[in-house]
């Protein structure tokens, strides 16, 4: 019998929650990327990280940095892959202007937030945020755990 492959076909290839900790998310984008044929390979295996990954907004266009990407061994042994090369990334003109005009803007940042699949195509999920002061990341906290204390006593109250 042949050895069959995990495939992570469905849903999501990797997140990014360190983005979520850090910033306040204002609006977010879909984005295609455009990948070389290792690169999707790789993603179908699950074998990429967007932990330090951003948004660069230049000429125009939008382009994600830092994005790793680990080439399979045996998947092309005669091209030298690059796990961190820039991709580009694809949007509509307007989405780009309102990308532009928001990054602009004192304080705001474009940050890449997941990775998954749409049909047969990796689409990226992007950001525009705001980051937090260390005061804020701490209020959340709190309230998360308010919020789960509340839970907790609802649903004892319940029982």
């Amino acid at each position: 019998m042949a050895k069959q492959k995990k495939q992570n076909t469905k849903g999501t290839i990797a997140l990014n929650k360190k983005a979520l900790h850090d910033y306040f998310i204002e609006q977010r984008f879909e984005a295609g990327v455009a990948l070389t044929g290792w690169e999707v390979k790789s993603l179908r295996e699950g074998k990429a990280q967007l932990v330090d990954s951003y948004v660069l907004l230049k000429d125009g266009e939008a382009w994600l940095m830092g994005c790793h990407v680990s080439p399979l061994q045996s998947v092309s042994t005669h091209v030298v892959a690059d796990p961190t090369r820039t991709r580009k990334l694809l949007l509509h003109r307007r989405e780009l202007e309102k990308l532009f005009a928001g990054v602009q803007r004192q304080g705001y940042t474009c940050v890449a937030l997941a990775l998954y699949w749409k049909k047969h195509l990796v689409k990226c999920e992007i950001a525009l945020a705001k980051g937090k002061k260390d005061f804020d990341k701490r209020h959340v906290l709190k309230e998360r755990d308010s919020d789960r204390e509340m839970q907790r006593a609802l649903r004892s109250k319940n029982k």
